[in-house]
């Protein structure tokens, strides 16, 4: 393995010649570049190995997924496949611990996320100091650091409203009037934040009703520790008074990350009418609906009438505290109109 980082490997693996880069490879079979993202022109070079050294294989990897993604995309078109890094998932870490162990860890993964590090590490202490280490790396390096992001206060204001507004639709206008940004700054900073996996957003869904909200979009944060890092609260669940946002947060980010790893089409959005009717996930695969409602504690809930007399067919779950296993990690759910 070898690291962009290395000026030495730099000079090789930005050269344009065809001898020194397989004069670099040499008789290895699998090459695995950390890093990348640092060696300039590296999709074209990288292009130049896969087209005349067939028999090798290359990993190309770097902690800036925008950058990488960037500069090997359009030279090797139909020659890659991406594997996407995200926090882990559930469905990976039930490998290591019992069903019983995972319940006893979920406040756990609510405050200090699902990142390898933080799962790995005994003490809160090294939990907290792991993510504000790796909040101030990743955001200020790899977001900050690309062309044209001068704002890190108001970037990380940005995301620090975010927080608060999990669940609930978001005003980019709303954003722009607090951080003195223009809508399309505030629109620009959002798309970036989603292209480097830090939040991810979705739409309203809508098929039958005019009352439906379809143009707003609701933010979630990909790892719950990155969030809780930028406002500054590690405090337990019993001291806090955001668990159901920590909770929605937690489940609809597992869910999806169940889905990209068993590679499962789905849409998802959320559900809501314009007099405050709403169901936080929809699924949508193939066709057939699924809804979701996340709550903290168990309670039982009927889906909204309007819901119902528009989607008779779509299953409605809620989805909480003591039945959660199956769902967050991806595993079927019982068919039936309406469960609890």
């Amino acid at each position: 393995m070898v690291t962009g980082e290395d000026i030495t490997v730099r000079e090789y693996l930005e050269s344009q010649s065809l001898t020194k880069l397989r004069s670099f490879v040499g008789d290895r079979r699998v090459l695995i570049v950390d890093e990348a993202q640092y060696i300039r022109q590296v999709g074209l070079n990288l292009k130049m190995l896969v087209d005349h050294v067939p028999e090798l294989k290359i990993i190309a990897t770097g902690s800036s997924s925008f950058d990488l993604s960037h500069h090997t995309g359009e030279p090797l078109t139909g020659r890659q496949y991406t594997l996407l890094m995200l926090p882990l998932a559930q469905m990976e870490i039930n490998a290591m611990e019992t069903p019983h162990e995972t319940r006893a860890r979920l406040e756990e993964r609510l405050i200090y996320g699902s990142y390898p590090e933080v799962v790995l590490t005994d003490s809160n202490e090294g939990r907290e100091l792991y993510l504000k280490e790796l909040a101030g790396s990743y955001l200020f390096k790899d977001i900050l650091q690309l062309e044209g992001i001068r704002h890190a206060d108001k970037l990380v204001r940005l995301l620090q409203l975010l927080a608060f507004q999990i669940g609930h639709e978001v005003s980019v206008s709303e954003l722009g009037t607090q951080l003195g940004m223009s809508k399309n700054t505030v629109d620009r900073y959002l798309d970036l934040l989603e292209k480097v996996f830090v939040i991810h957003s979705r739409s309203g869904f809508s098929r039958n009703l005019r009352k439906e909200i379809t143009k707003s979009r609701r933010y979630y944060f990909i790892d719950n520790g990155i969030r809780n890092v930028l406002i500054n609260n590690f405090n337990p669940i019993s001291m806090r008074d955001d668990v159901g946002a920590l909770w929605e947060n937690y489940a609809i980010v597992e869910r999806m990350k169940a889905a990209l790893y068993k590679g499962r089409t789905v849409q998802s959005y959320f559900w809501r009418t314009y007099d405050q009717k709403e169901i936080d996930l929809v699924e949508d695969v193939g066709g057939a609906l699924s809804a979701f409602e996340m709550k903290w504690s168990p309670v039982r809930l009927s889906p909204p009438n309007d819901w119902v007399s528009a989607y008779p067919k779509a299953l409605f779950k809620v989805i909480h505290r003591d039945a959660y296993l199956n769902f967050i990690s991806g595993k079927s759910t019982d068919q039936h109109p309406t469960c609890l």
